[in-house]
């Protein structure tokens, strides 16, 4: 499998098993965000520890996976990204648009504290 996807505690941690996210592998990354958002799924963790190069389809598919968790109300943290991915993301800007941790477990943390911020502010309000 190219990309792979675990749900824990209402958040998908969505790994990249592919070299390089390109034209050629985009399309399924940007499948499987939406299958997962179509799931109800609105906070994702997309791990590229594995992949070493991007190129813009590989960053339209990462904005689709942003834009779908922003739209549901969720929240999108990108993870892992070798030197030369980072680079292309800041060279485009994106670092200022996305959420951008180093690891996949730091990804989690962040969003369990903030569904369970989300969710201690709803229960104020009540």
């Amino acid at each position: 499998m190219k990309f792979t996807t675990e749900i824990r505690d209402q958040i998908a941690i969505i790994t990249s098993h592919v070299e390089k996210l390109d034209a050629l592998h985009a399309p399924e990354l940007k499948g499987e965000l939406v299958r997962v958002s179509k799931e109800g799924t609105k906070y994702m963790v997309l791990d590229l520890t594995e992949s070493r190069y991007c190129d813009s389809s590989g960053l339209s598919a990462v904005l689709i996976g942003n834009r779908q968790c922003r739209d549901a109300e969720g929240h999108f943290v990108l993870t892992g990204l070798q030197p030369s991915v980072e680079k292309l993301v800041q060279i485009s800007q994106l670092d200022k648009v996305l959420t951008i941790v180093p690891t996949a477990s730091e990804g989690f943390d962040l969003l369990v504290m903030e569904i369970t911020e989300s969710e201690l502010n709803a229960s104020d309000n009540d």
